[in-house]
């Protein structure tokens, strides 16, 4: 009896010894500080039921550079979204898997956090709703997102940072989401000379870039508002059309027949570095866009009532032309596209 009781107080003794040996690890994941720039409007409220984290942040990085979210591995999120391009790329359209050619230009990844819809045509009001998006579109991804899960379930990275942000491994769809959404959340770029102007003091507008600002203000700023330099409307603005039977801009999620062509006004921001310009590349530069304005867009039903209300154009001389682009250069975020 002795002998029993002796070998259960063993028994019992190691197993204490290797449940303390193997305790399970619980990593900090703090918040990253998320501050709104000065005169940018309030974030959309989805941040606050997905604030960004050190390890979700990081865990998004890493799947929005992973090329194994395509059928074929070899497209990512970066391959479009390129920084040095304000997180767009320099193509007319959309280029994804065996170079098939997508719909609409590819539009950057700036400041998504303040924006109200996602996407030219607003299709998305929520960030987290959007990455689905390319992974199963046959001209982008063209794969699914089971059949991505399967082929990272085992990388022994994902594993790690899966754990670190959610506190275990499981990887899921939603945890896949709402990490590259963080990631995307913290791409915010309010740094350009005209930050610095505007704000801090510390710089001033050139002769030609102040003549641009007053120009602006005369002449684009009912669209291009704010801070984020767009008020998020959309509006046709008589731009050429894409012919493509599947476009309808704006009208492809409203059914609506006054929103045929419209599209979400652009952000200025970095608009140095995000050409070709329009829903489907039509412009190559911004003077071509400027000229296009100037010498008459196309006429619509619902042609916005700004060129509408003046024969159909914005007239520009080829000096204020000049001053423009002076004032729209400002706009650009070295330090958010790694230009310096």
């Amino acid at each position: 009896m002795k002998k029993i009781f002796l070998f259960l107080v063993l028994i019992l003794t190691l197993s204490a010894c290797s449940t303390n040996d193997y305790e399970t690890i619980v990593y900090e994941n703090p918040e990253i500080a998320f501050d709104i720039p000065d005169g940018f409007p309030q974030p959309n409220s989805s941040i606050y039921t997905n604030k960004p984290t050190k390890y979700g942040v990081e865990l998004g990085k890493l799947l929005f550079n992973d090329k194994r979210f395509s059928a074929n591995n070899s497209v990512s999120c970066a391959s479009c979204h390129i920084q040095s391009n304000a997180f767009a790329d320099t193509n007319v359209q959309a280029i994804g898997i065996e170079g098939r050619i997508g719909l609409r230009n590819i539009p950057p990844i700036q400041n998504l956090a303040f924006m109200k819809f996602y996407n030219w045509d607003g299709s998305k009001l929520n960030l987290e709703n959007q990455p689905i998006v390319p992974i199963v579109t046959h001209e982008e991804m063209d794969s699914s997102i089971l059949e991505a899960i399967g082929k990272i379930k085992d990388d022994l990275q994902y594993k790690e940072l899966f754990k670190k942000a959610f506190g275990d491994e499981n990887i899921t769809a939603e945890r896949i989401y709402r990490s590259i959404v963080q990631y995307e959340y913290t791409l915010i770029s309010a740094n350009s000379k005209y930050d610095r102007v505007m704000t801090n003091k510390s710089e001033t507008f050139t002769e030609n870039e102040a003549k641009g600002y007053e120009i602006f203000q005369q002449k684009c700023a009912n669209c291009h508002s704010g801070e984020l330099f767009t008020d998020q409307s959309f509006r046709n603005i008589g731009f050429p059309i894409n012919t493509n039977s599947n476009e309808a801009g704006r009208a492809r999620v409203t059914g609506k027949p006054e929103d045929f062509m419209s599209f979400r006004v652009p952000s200025l921001r970095n608009i140095e570095y995000t050409a070709p310009y329009g829903s489907f590349g039509q412009f190559t530069t911004l003077k071509e866009v400027l000229d296009y304005f100037d010498n008459g867009v196309l006429s619509a039903n619902n042609l916005d009532p700004i060129f509408k209300e003046n024969g159909n154009r914005i007239p520009l001389t080829e000096d204020e032309k000049e001053y423009l682009i002076a004032f729209m250069k400002t706009l650009s975020d070295n330090e958010f596209t790694g230009r310096d």
